[in-house]
């Protein structure tokens, strides 16, 4: 298809697509002369996946690009090719050391209390799921450092939340990741299913926080009436 077809059928104006293959979060078309290209249905794919971090993500240019570097990298394996774009994304602010500042690293002196008794539950919680991967990797996964930011929080506000209060909710997750990972099965190649897993990131997460949401008003009614 011609920039006027893709920009249609994306609803992306001609204007923003430029822009993104001058960034370099659109691959180039195929060249047809001097001044026209033409572009197929994996453009189309790419395009959409660019709008949703953006657009719903709120994904600054510069980082897009770093994820979808990785989307793009065929060197990796696919474990190592979805878990690098996805830790490229945007994620909770990480735990902070004693003066408050964000602490990219492992725990150190600096760490206040809540911060230290919350990395000693997640790694407690991780033993008892048999977690093995997520143990390994530790400190060096973006996610792990704001799940150990998010229960030191809970913890410095009175609702210490340990190994044995996340454990039912951990299994509830792994089903719904077992779930997202069929879905991202059903695509044909290792870049489609790396952008299916990224997008769903990006776009099923307010799903999951509002079908959360949903089920304790059902339940609060159920337990209590309407009155």
């Amino acid at each position: 298809m011609r920039l006027a077809e893709l920009s249609e059928r994306s609803g992306v104006s001609i204007a923003t697509i430029k822009y993104y293959l001058r960034e370099g979060l659109l691959p180039p078309g195929r060249r047809v002369s001097a001044t026209t290209a033409d572009y197929d249905e994996g453009h189309l794919r790419r395009l959409r996946l660019v709008r949703a971090m953006i657009q719903v993500g709120q994904v600054p240019v510069a980082r897009v690009r770093k994820v979808l570097g990785h989307v793009d990298d065929e060197s990796l394996g696919r474990t190592m090719r979805l878990g690098a774009a996805l830790w490229a994304l945007p994620h909770e602010p990480e735990p902070a050391d004693g003066k408050g500042h964000g602490g990219g690293g492992g725990g150190g002196g600096g760490e206040d209390e809540a911060t230290a008794a919350a990395r000693a539950e997640v790694d407690q919680l991780l033993r008892t799921l048999g977690w093995s991967t997520a143990r390994e990797l530790g400190e060096l996964s973006p996610v792990h450092r704001s799940l150990v930011a998010a229960v030191a929080t809970l913890t410095r506000l009175g609702y210490p939340w340990d190994a044995a209060l996340m454990a039912p909710y951990a299994q509830l997750m792994h089903q719904v990741a077992v779930r997202d990972l069929d879905f991202v099965e059903t695509f044909p190649s290792e870049a489609e299913k790396v952008e299916t897993a990224v997008a769903a990131t990006i776009l099923f997460q307010p799903v999951l926080k509002a079908l959360h949401r949903l089920a304790q008003e059902e339940e609060s009614a159920r337990r209590y009436g309407l009155e």
